[in-house]
């Protein structure tokens, strides 16, 4: 099982990302999917989950402004990440439920 993230970078504040993420050898679409980052210094923490249903959970921290959302015909879960704050700086990683897989991380940082 291959988890491949993608779509980091620098933005300004109040700009906008999209990340990616191409599951490959895994039944993609009987998974739940989700997005975690973790800051220097802090723990990992869950941004945002979806079902294999399609229902979606989020962060407080970031409600309003990213949202989450899975392509199951290309096995591609994306986080389009929009009104960027500095404190969303961080390395994000893509995650299976129930398989504990782990994409490498994409570096997302918003300064100006």
């Amino acid at each position: 099982v291959q988890l491949q993230a993608s779509g980091g970078g620098l933005v300004q504040p109040g700009g906008s990302l999209r990340l990616s993420c191409v599951v490959s050898g895994t039944i993609f679409s009987i998974y739940g999917m989700g997005w975690y980052r973790q800051a220097p210094g802090n723990q990992r923490e869950l941004v945002a989950r979806i079902s294999s249903a399609g229902t979606t959970n989020y962060a407080d921290s970031v409600k309003g402004r990213f949202t989450i959302s899975r392509d199951n015909a290309k096995n591609t879960v994306y986080l389009q990440m929009n009104s960027l704050k500095p404190e969303d700086t961080a390395v994000y990683y893509c995650y299976q439920f129930g398989s504990n897989y782990w994409s490498q991380g994409t570096h997302v940082t918003v300064s100006s």
